[in-house]
């Protein structure tokens, strides 16, 4: 009986051998960001079907044009959630204004603990709407912003952790095909 001779050891490429080492160590140490930033973009897509988002139904009650000024808008958004405070300060208490021109409202966002957001009428400045925003939550976590600026900068590394799996994992994928074409070939 002749002794089996263990067949060749391939060799790999360094290229793929490094790629192979960045694919596995990308996707282990960032599956936990990863899949938290993917499900909080779930959630995020489908936030007014899931009650996140309040939908205001209006209607323009006047042209663009003559829409009140973002100062007035602010000062009377202001107004409807600090009742009895003196003069609020919109600079320091507004976070941000939606001004949607096409549904002639705009949407306040307070810096407060609820997020509360107060829908108003471009024109009229009517009060529409008073309520807790339910997705701020998730687009702070989504974006690392809960988490303040190291956060931020983690979520951007796992963009980048992504891209570099996403990558590592074509050229796993192709490299041996263009292996196995060349060897045929010659």
């Amino acid at each position: 009986m002749s002794a089996r001779v263990p067949p060749p050891e391939r060799r790999r490429h360094p290229l793929t051998r490094s790629a192979f080492y960045v694919h596995l160590w990308a996707g282990v140490i960032l599956t936990i960001a990863l899949t938290a930033i993917s499900i909080t973009g779930i959630l995020l897509n489908h936030k007014r079907g899931l009650g996140l988002m309040p939908d205001v139904d209006h209607r323009p009650t006047g042209p663009f044009a003559s829409a009140l000024s973002l100062a007035a808008l602010a000062d009377t958004a202001l107004r409807q959630v600090q009742a009895g405070a003196t003069a609020p300060d919109a600079r320091t208490q507004v976070d941000r204004m939606d001004v949607r021109p096409r549904d002639g409202i705009v949407k306040v966002r307070m810096r407060d603990a609820a997020s509360t957001e107060v829908t108003l009428d471009l024109n009229t400045g009517r009060v529409l709407h008073v309520g807790r925003r339910g997705d701020v939550f998730l687009e702070k976590l989504h974006s690392g912003e809960i988490f303040g600026r190291r956060g931020i900068l983690l979520s951007d590394l796992a963009a980048v952790g992504l891209l570099l799996t996403l990558l590592t994992g074509y050229w796993l994928w192709l490299f041996p095909k263009m292996s196995h074409r060349k060897d045929g070939e010659a």
